[in-house]
């Protein structure tokens, strides 16, 4: 029987912001609102409309000012405005060549209102979902129906992710189809989703399920595409310490994992 191995610190969650987002989300709406009102000042005839245009800007960009609790009650609704903002903007971002950049802020600025969500009064129902690229393609260890099958080889994260999981009762999937992790989710019903997936599928997983509170980290793509996939072990257990009950137990857990390498 392997012994557990020595986990990275964790150390604070990075400091996120979605400022581009958040210039076009925010920003566009309260510069319509103001023209709005400054043609209701400038032009009597028809100043009720201008008016009226100018107070449904401002009721457009009022979600993105919402926090905390308020995030949480509003949660569907506020992802769903957000979501069309996102998608919508998308195919610009493309054209310029910022696509990843503008789908990542969009990320950004919903990690740090989970944040501001979940700082104080932590989750305690919370689901961690992984994609199945994270485990080297040739490696036959069938962890999509076992996750302890992993040989822990030290060549891809899962073995420190399994590691972390044991140590901190953690419920987690490893999928390889969005619609299975999303029902997945579903089913769990969990207070948080901490979710890492690459930039399209974390838009997509926001879009599809508005109704949970979702903590988005990124894959890093060495390779490309689905194809022997990294992300920081570290920041998903800075995520689960900082936004999530602790769970661990007295006493040590020891894997039963098989033997072999990747």
């Amino acid at each position: 029987m392997k012994p557990l191995r020595t986990l990275p610190a964790p150390g604070p969650l990075p400091e996120e912001s979605g400022f581009l987002f958040l210039l076009v989300r925010r920003g566009l709406p309260i510069a319509l609102a103001l023209a709005a009102f400054m043609a209701a000042a400038m032009h009597g005839l028809g100043r009720g409309w201008w008016m009226l245009a100018g107070v449904g800007a401002l009721a457009a960009a009022w979600p993105s000012f919402l926090r905390g609790e308020a995030f949480i009650r509003n949660r569907t609704r506020i992802m769903r405005q957000d979501s069309l903002w996102a998608n919508a903007f998308r195919p610009m971002a493309r054209w310029l060549g910022y696509e990843d950049l503008w789908i990542l802020s969009f990320c950004a600025h919903n990690n740090r209102r989970v944040c501001e969500s979940f700082g104080i009064r932590r989750a305690r129902r919370a689901l961690i979902l992984l994609p199945h690229c994270i485990q080297m393609a040739r490696c036959k260890a069938g962890i999509l129906d076992d996750l302890q099958s992993c040989y822990d080889c030290g060549l891809c994260p899962v073995g420190d992710y399994v590691t972390a999981a044991l140590l901190n009762r953690w419920e987690g999937r490893i999928s390889n189809r969005s619609h299975k992790a999303y029902r997945e989710a579903r089913e769990y019903r969990p207070d948080l989703i901490v979710a890492v997936s690459c930039t399209d599928r974390l838009l997509k997983g926001l879009t599809k399920l508005p109704e949970i509170p979702s903590y988005v980290i990124p894959l890093v793509l060495p390779h490309g595409m689905c194809v022997d996939t990294d992300f920081s072990v570290p920041h998903l257990m800075a995520a689960m310490e900082t936004l999530v009950e602790p769970r661990r137990p007295g006493g040590e857990i020891q894997p039963l994992r098989k033997e072999g390498i990747a």
